[in-house]
């Protein structure tokens, strides 16, 4: 076994996270590195002596770029830092090997490449922004025919590379905008998290602190029921007992599981309309996790505006049963209030450069590149 099968073992070990952009992201070094010796031996054979001279420099630098982006994906070593992160980071660096490879090609080439890099441009700035504004000019010329085209000149081609660099940090800035809000989400997932156990075992030790019981008049006995989520006991008119007496420490516990699980159930609903994302954030995960903790502590809450008779008529409940019944829906209702998280993130993942966010080219650019 090759030290280089070894090492490659060792970090598929390591890597159990978004292993396929990873990967991804190796092979077009790989494929940049071959691409990169051969524009080195051509760019020492041009009979341009500046082009000569400059050869070396961005060789060595591009080449330096390369094998920083491969050492921020074996990230072994550093397993406290975030996966994306990692990737975000050899992303940048292999952008810039690539720029670097573009000034070191011949021109040539670089006109060859200029539809994908207009393509690149439109879909990360806008049609007001001078530099594509600029490229587009660029590729009107290089798509006419060969007879009608002119050569690419070095002004145009750092014009382009200049561009397609922005539109890359453009994208990456992208790309930070959907880690900001993962991160968001997540933290304010904790933090209801926290809530809801605290809840939770406050409600357990202190059960008769704010009750979760409903009290119900049964005039043929000439008593009352006092109702819990967890049991129900009648009582007569006369005794002092009271819903502190009867409420169980069970209650809260078992409201705030019914709770989470109605909000599992409506987290499990809305997967029809997820989409799925490219990049290496789990915006979608992000959110079905928000649900469940924001389930739990509205269907406590839900309960609470009962029993304070917020709803007019809804302020008694005959039995546990009931109880159990009203948590599921106020449990299932988290969606009201997270459908709006849900629309955020979308939006989000939209605002993501890509094929699909491409504004469609008008009828007249058309025109003018034909």
């Amino acid at each position: 076994m090759t030290d280089l099968q070894s090492k490659h073992q060792v970090r598929t070990k390591c890597e159990k996270r978004q292993w396929e952009l990873r990967e991804g992201i190796r092979s077009r070094i790989g494929e940049l590195r071959a691409l990169l010796e051969t524009k080195k031996q051509r760019a020492d054979q041009d009979a341009d002596p500046t082009v000569r001279a400059a050869a070396p420099v961005l060789y060595k630098s591009a080449a330096a770029e390369l094998c920083i982006a491969e050492e921020a994906l074996n990230h072994c070593d550093c397993p406290r830092r975030l996966t994306s992160a990692h990737l975000a980071a050899a992303q940048t660096h292999f952008d810039a090997a690539l720029n670097l490879l573009l000034r070191l090609a011949p021109l040539d080439d670089v006109m060859a490449r200029i539809p994908n890099l207009l393509a690149l441009v439109r879909e990360h700035l806008s049609e007001t922004d001078p530099r594509r504004v600029r490229v587009e000019q660029i590729a009107k010329n290089a798509l006419k025919p060969k007879a009608e085209s002119k050569p690419l000149s070095y002004e145009e081609r750092e014009a382009l590379i200049d561009a397609v660099g922005v539109a890359r940090q453009a994208l990456q800035r992208e790309h930070l905008r959907v880690l900001s809000f993962v991160r968001v989400v997540l933290f304010v997932t904790l933090g209801l998290a926290v809530i809801s156990v605290v809840v939770a075992v406050l409600g357990s030790l202190f059960p008769q602190l704010v009750p979760l019981c409903f009290r119900q008049p049964r005039p043929e006995l000439n008593s009352f029921e006092i109702v819990c989520p967890t049991r129900s006991e009648v009582v007569a008119k006369s005794a002092t007992e009271d819903h502190a007496e009867v409420a169980f420490s069970w209650d809260y516990l078992v409201v705030e599981i019914v709770g989470l699980v109605a909000a599992s159930v409506a987290a499990a609903a809305t997967l029809r309309r997820i989409k799925g994302t490219s990049t290496p954030y789990n915006v979608p995960v992000a959110l079905a996790l928000l649900k469940l903790p924001t389930g739990a502590l509205t269907a406590v809450l839900g309960l609470l505006l009962m029993r304070g008779e917020f709803v007019p008529g809804l302020s008694a409940l005959d039995s546990p049963a009931q109880i159990i019944a009203w948590a599921i829906v106020f449990g299932y209702a988290q969606q009201i209030f997270t459908r709006l998280v849900d629309n955020q993130g979308q939006a989000v993942l939209n605002a993501v450069g890509g094929p699909n966010n491409i504004p469609p080219v008008r009828a007249r650019d058309t025109q003018d590149q034909e």
